[in-house]
């Protein structure tokens, strides 16, 4: 696809470096269990490699999944949404995120 071509062609082209970058994800937790959200995972890496200072990083409480390539540390490597399961949940944690972001030094 476009995206695909963008993702693994454009980007690993691109130098991130002194730059703070942050990332989301929308997902189903218990229809894809087995992969939440891996596509903010492999942006996260993409970036990384690239010389990005990931922040806003998230708990993984709360979640009922079972594997995402976007957890390192234990950790999402971003905020992840479910709006199929836990839409009640998904605005309390953008704003808590918001303002963790704020409190990493990204101006929003």
């Amino acid at each position: 696809t476009g995206w695909d071509d963008w993702l693994y062609d454009t980007l690993p082209n691109l130098d991130f470096s002194g730059k703070k970058v942050a990332v989301f994800g929308v997902g189903d937790q218990a229809s894809y269990a087995d992969n939440y959200c891996d596509a903010a995972g492999e942006l996260y890496d993409l970036f990384k490699a690239n010389g990005a200072t990931m922040i806003g990083a998230t708990s993984t409480d709360g979640y009922d999944h079972e594997e995402s390539k976007a957890i390192v540390d234990d950790k999402f490597v971003g905020l992840m949404c479910d709006e199929d399961n836990q839409d009640d949940l998904s605005e309390d944690r953008a704003k808590a995120w918001i303002e963790q972001l704020k409190g990493e030094g990204m101006t929003v």
